[in-house]
């Protein structure tokens, strides 16, 4: 089936090679031998016929050939030029994402082993044809799911343009506006400044803000990606407020389990223990009475010692704040729980309860050294950060999920196992109650290079004077 067509392309040639053959001879005959030397012996010119082999007639011989020539390959070759022009407009088509031209394929056995080129050029244009359409109901797939997601995506290019934005995005930092084309630094100037500074961080963290007269809650997350060749940074807040208010009631019921639990553990030996004291009472064995009492002062010390531990975290004293020497500060704080220091201690001195922030860095130090890393890389430091004061704990643990991370702030929640000695899940918890009792707000990323650090952020001394100066109930639920 291919031989003939093969040949087709080459039988043209050959045949423009033989017709240019004959006619060159029979041009050159003409020249030297007749009819034009006759003619010219009649005009009585003789001298002017051209000689056999001469130069004079094969250039003449050339010449009149030539038009010929050109005029014969043009006319053998045309259905080849207009196939290649056609070929030509559609493959510059499907270079500007036009795949609908399609080449007649009739008459194509003419064009031999091209017609077969044809062929496949429109099998080319089907297949890229259906190709498009499928990506076409997908794209429309994606961009109704991206739309409709409770997540907001923002897509920003190298130069921080956002390159896309769906709803949910529009709706929390616009209004509802379109932010395809704006920068993102101005409208990270309108931004809460909580929010400002979880995405400026880079890091996977929660985040609270306000919104009208209630706190929302965001897990944000930043990711780098590559589209088109170009670098692109995509940016996702989901809102985990109401995910936190299942995971708080979960909590509540998991605290009346835990102190249940602790309750009978506790009074069921107290109940037999009185039991046996009034059983060995009514036979007169006194002298037994003794220990019975000191077992009974034993649990009661316990259930006292556990639910003074709960009713801490239950009931925070307002802080007193006061200035607070870094040095004293820092040293008191050495003899708790060891760490290491990074970077210059700020010039201005702090302003807060040393109790409670050094109750609450001791158990962030404590968690560091449980996560697993080495205890030489447990780290702290403190940066003064315009209006804000951030202290942070560092480890190179294994870090947190994103599932761990929207959860670790509530109270009674842990990922330490009972067999492990167990967690209250109140460390965390209760440092999120001191920092927010002082007007300030904690903040858990996982680190670059693995591991966790959690920051204590902290206003200024006149934010702080500010704000203390308004009464609060001096409880907390």
């Amino acid at each position: 089936m291919r031989a003939p067509r093969t040949l087709s392309l080459q039988l043209r040639l050959l045949a423009l090679l033989l017709l240019a053959c004959l006619a060159g001879s029979l041009v050159h005959a003409a020249l030297v031998h007749w009819p034009l030397p006759a003619l010219l012996q009649r005009l009585g010119r003789p001298e002017w016929v051209p000689q056999a082999g001469s130069m004079g007639a094969l250039g003449l011989s050339l010449l009149l050939l030539l038009p010929l020539m050109m005029a014969l390959a043009d006319w053998m070759l045309a259905p080849l030029h207009k196939l290649l022009r056609a070929l030509q407009g559609s493959v510059l088509s499907y270079r500007d994402g036009d795949f609908s031209l399609s080449l007649a394929a009739e008459g194509s056995e003419r064009y031999g082993e091209l017609g077969e080129l044809l062929r496949l050029h429109n099998e080319l244009g089907q297949a890229l044809r259906a190709q498009r359409q499928q990506l076409a109901q997908r794209e429309l797939l994606l961009d109704s799911v991206v739309q409709n997601t409770p997540v907001a995506m923002l897509l920003c290019d190298q130069e921080g343009r956002i390159a896309y934005a769906n709803l949910a995005a529009r709706q929390l930092l616009s209004e509802g506006r379109s932010l395809s084309g704006a920068h993102m630094q101005e409208l990270l100037a309108q931004a809460p400044a909580a929010l400002r500074q979880a995405i400026l961080d880079g890091q996977d963290q929660l985040v609270s803000i306000k919104e009208g007269e209630q706190e929302e809650h965001f897990h944000c997350s930043r990711r780098d990606l590559i589209l088109q060749g170009q670098a692109h940074r995509l940016l996702l807040l989901r809102r985990m407020t109401r995910e936190l208010s299942r995971q708080e009631v979960a909590s509540w019921k998991r605290v009346i389990r835990v102190i249940s639990h602790e309750l009978n553990n506790s009074l069921a030996p107290i109940s037999s223990l009185a039991h046996s004291g009034a059983e060995l009472a009514r036979r007169g064995q006194i002298e037994r009475l003794e220990g019975v009492f000191q077992s009974i002062g034993g649990r009661a010390k316990h259930l006292h010692s556990f639910l003074s531990a709960y009713a801490r975290f239950a009931k925070l004293p307002q802080p007193q704040c006061t200035p607070v020497s870094w040095p004293e500060f820092l040293s008191s704080l050495a003899t708790h729980s060891p760490f290491q220091w990074q970077g210059e201690l700020p010039a201005q001195a702090g302003f807060f309860d040393a109790a409670q922030i050094e109750q609450a860095l001791i158990n962030l130090i404590k968690n560091a050294h449980e996560a697993g890393g080495p205890a030489q890389e447990v780290c702290l430091s403190v940066v003064q950060q315009g209006a804000e004061l951030r202290i942070t704990v560092a480890d190179r643990g294994p870090g947190m999920s994103d599932t761990v991370l929207a959860q670790a702030l509530l109270p009674f929640y842990s990922t330490k196992r009972s067999g492990d000695g167990g967690g209250s899940g109140l460390g965390l918890a209760l440092a999120r109650e001191i920092v927010e009792a002082h007007g300030g707000r904690i903040a858990l990323a996982n680190r670059e290079g693995g591991g966790l650090k959690v920051s204590l952020i902290l206003p200024s001394i006149s934010t702080l004077s500010n704000s203390t100066a308004q009464p609060q109930s001096e409880g907390r639920a």
